[in-house]
């Protein structure tokens, strides 16, 4: 694995493929209070790029180029708060995309542990650290631990929707997924309008 550490945006004629695993790191998990820190991508090719904000600008051009190229996938794991925060601090709609969340969530009806550590054990065989997840993500300087720990969260995102796809065609699922992956703007919409809380479809 190689870490490709930018500061404030993606460097010039970089190019990850036309399927990207992208994740963020976050001061909080309230996209209207807590700013973007880190954005990390990856062609699944075991290399990450993390890009760095210092808070104080989030022009990136390059990077907002990526994210709203509609011959790009980009993969997520719970897209809804990536694509809220993307929206707020990068001012984009993100898309297309892709959320394993919602792709386990569709097919592994069996459990209701939808984690991407616990996703990687079983689908992967591989056991995710998750200690670095709760860590200043906003200091000047990220350490190693940090910068591994976001790393990981991209790495084994295209490995992870290869099996969910064949679960999702197996369980005749296929187009109920790809509704919900188009919705998610709007998810995130109401998420940053102060729905996040309330079911509006419900009674």
């Amino acid at each position: 694995m190689t870490i490709h550490l930018h500061h404030g945006d993606l460097p010039d004629g970089l190019d990850l493929g036309p399927v990207i695993a992208i994740d963020s790191e976050t001061m909080g998990l309230l996209p209207v209070r807590d700013r973007l820190c880190v954005v990390q991508l990856s062609a699944g090719d075991g290399d990450a790029h993390l890009v760095k904000f210092d808070g104080k600008r989030f022009d990136a051009p390059n990077l907002c180029r990526l994210l709203t190229d509609p011959d790009r996938l980009k993969l997520f794991h719970f897209a809804r708060f990536d694509v809220a925060v993307m929206k707020a601090y990068l001012g984009v709609v993100t898309a297309p995309v892709y959320c394993t969340k919602i792709a386990s969530r569709l097919v592994r009806t069996y459990t209701d542990r939808h984690g991407l550590k616990e996703l990687c054990r079983e689908l992967l065989g591989i056991d995710l650290s998750k200690v670095q997840q709760s860590s200043d993500w906003g200091a000047a300087e990220l350490s190693d631990a940090q910068l591994d720990y976001a790393a990981q969260d991209v790495l084994y995102l295209h490995r992870l929707r290869e099996r969910l796809d064949s679960m999702l065609e197996r369980e005749g699922r296929v187009e109920i997924a790809r509704a919900c992956f188009a919705f998610l703007h709007t998810r995130a919409d109401l998420d940053l309008l102060g729905w996040d809380e309330v079911d509006i479809f419900a009674h």
